[in-house]
């Protein structure tokens, strides 16, 4: 074969995207029997093919029955089921073979797109919207006339991102460029600065404020740490720790990533010292003002303080003016782990209280693949001024970095540990250059308004107890099965709710549960993407699976 003769990349690109595409698209229409419509659908018998019955793959079918969310098995069971996809061969398969790998890869794995996807704080992708406004779509006669409803109006900006976000990352891919140095990659560059710059503006940073992108919350609360201590201790980039005790602070409801940061940096886990929280889930300043003051008695130096906007189980908000007011008094770094609350400062009403202070902090890390729906990864560190990660990070490596100290920073990877760097901010940029800020706004208030909705009925039901602050603080709702409204004890009721929690899976809703005062309990995240009956219909499933459960304690008791 000339090369003349040879298919070029371009047309290669398009004959597998053709391919794979019926397989992806398949995929994501299975999740059009979303956990609203269960009671109405038989069970799942085939995999259907991704077309309708005219053999048009353009529209969305609500009404063929799909997977369910999720072929659940334990890990040594799946790694039997897949024993032949797993076992890498020694010569190539081939497209064909691709093929039968990528169904196996979709088989087994949790379809997001699904409604009843509410385990984790990154929402589920849902492009196709609500499957009333779809439905409508679908059986209109002419598409020109289809009719719009109030709720198809109210779920346009979600409906958009997350295929805006799809297409994003086919452009990365497309691109196979390192946002390491502006030579290889002067557009996603320009892009990465100008959102970073832009949050940074949201949180009212100042005017020498920028960021940079982290692959996920926890390397931006890390890349913190490292920028805090050579910044304060300018020593201490050279010379290490060099025995001396500093000590961070975060509140008992902090994320875990700090104490792993703390390990990898030569603190040491016991550098982490829990601070008291109040009946909400709050750091408690007094308690940090005595606990740092005790630190000092120790003879150790109090370093960085990690309050959060939006804690992992309560979504609480630390009271940031009065823990900065701490931070000023006592010379140490204040931090803000946002990753899951921290865009809620897209709506001003919403993020006025919530995110009260957040201007006076010196870092906050912010994760839009969690609120804002923006595929996995989309995450950013903000510092107060720039030049701070720069000295703080940079190194002498002049075969690749030429950035001018004096002048504006365009090699990024000069400013975090990372060199291999994804263009994942084009994923950000280009949904928020869909909607615009308002757009986004709609997005947050529309997510509260779903997570409320929830609140409201776990409220009403004689047979759950709210956990969660009242009003919500953010996006998940908190609850134990407590037939009559009374709790068991703890053990009963982490039984109970570990229970509940596998048998949804069947009902097509996947939760989490996390530990509580009184056992463990339910613990529900809600996005806007969730139709207010899918909502509904969760309450009703819980309540049903609850009292299936105590009938079943009765029997065998």
């Amino acid at each position: 074969m000339t090369l003349s003769s040879r298919p070029s990349p371009a047309d290669q690109v398009s004959d597998l995207l053709d391919t794979i595409k019926p397989l992806l698209v398949s995929f994501i229409r299975q999740a059009d029997v979303s956990a609203s419509t269960l009671d109405s659908v038989p069970p799942v018998t085939t995999w259907h093919n991704g077309a309708d019955d005219n053999g048009d793959d353009s529209l969305p079918d609500p009404l063929v029955p799909g997977r369910p969310l999720v072929e659940s098995h334990p890990p040594d069971e799946l790694t039997k089921l897949m024993a032949p996809t797993l076992d890498l061969p020694s010569d190539g398969l081939g497209k064909d073979g691709l093929v039968g790998v990528v169904r196996e890869v979709l088989k087994y794995s949790v379809n997001t797109w699904d409604q009843g996807f509410m385990d984790k704080l990154y929402s589920s992708t849902d492009a196709l919207g609500t499957r009333k406004a779809y439905t409508v779509w679908k059986r209109a006669k002419d598409v020109k006339r289809q009719r719009k409803t109030p709720e198809t109006e109210e779920m346009q900006p979600l409906m958009r991102i997350w295929q805006i976000g799809v297409a994003a990352e086919l452009i990365l891919a497309v691109l196979n460029t390192n946002v390491h140095v502006y030579q290889v990659s002067p557009a996603l560059t320009l892009i990465e600065k100008t959102v970073t710059r832009r949050l940074a503006d949201l949180f009212n940073l100042g005017p020498s404020a920028g960021g940079i992108s982290q692959p996920g919350g926890s390397a931006s609360n890390a890349s913190s740490l490292v920028i805090a201590r050579n910044t304060l201790y300018p020593q201490t980039k050279t010379s290490g720790i060099n025995g001396t005790r500093y000590v961070l602070f975060t509140s008992e409801h902090g994320h875990y990533s700090l104490e792993k940061a703390a390990q990898m940096f030569g603190f040491g886990s016991d550098a982490v010292i829990p601070v008291p929280v109040d009946s909400v889930g709050r750091m408690i300043p007094g308690e940090l003002d005595r606990v740092v003051r005790q630190a000092k008695e120790r003879g150790e130096i109090p370093l960085y303080v990690n309050a959060t906007a939006g804690t992992t189980v309560l979504g609480s908000y630390d009271p940031f003016d009065e823990i900065a007011d701490v931070c000023d008094r006592h010379g140490m770094w204040m931090h803000i782990d946002g990753s899951w609350g921290g865009c809620v400062v897209f709506n001003k009403e919403l993020s006025r209280d919530r995110l009260k202070g957040a201007g006076r902090a010196h870092s906050i890390a912010v994760t839009p693949h969690k609120m804002l729906g923006v595929p996995v990864t989309s995450s950013f560190l903000l510092v107060k001024d720039l030049k701070w990660a720069w000295e703080s990070m940079t190194l002498p490596a002049g075969y690749l970095f030429h950035n001018d100290p004096s002048s504006e920073i365009y090699d990024l990877a000069d400013l975090t540990p990372q060199c291999g760097r994804r263009g994942d901010p084009l994923k950000l940029f280009l949904s928020w250059s869909y909607h615009g800020t308002a757009g986004l706004s709609s997005l947050v208030r529309l997510s509260f308004s779903r997570a409320s909705l929830l609140l409201d009925l776990v409220r009403s039901s004689p047979l759950l107890s709210l956990a969660s602050p009242d009003p919500l603080p953010c996006l998940q709702v908190c609850f134990y099965f407590a037939p009559q409204g009374l709790l068991a004890n703890e053990e009963t009721n982490t039984r109970r709710t570990k229970e509940i929690v596998g048998r949804l899976v069947g009902r097509g809703f996947m939760v989490d549960y996390a530990p509580g005062p009184r056992g463990y309990f339910l613990r529900v995240v809600i996005h806007g993407n969730k139709e207010e009956e899918t909502v509904r219909r969760l309450v009703r499933a819980v309540e049903q699976l609850g009292e299936e459960v105590v009938r079943e304690e009765k029997v065998q008791s």
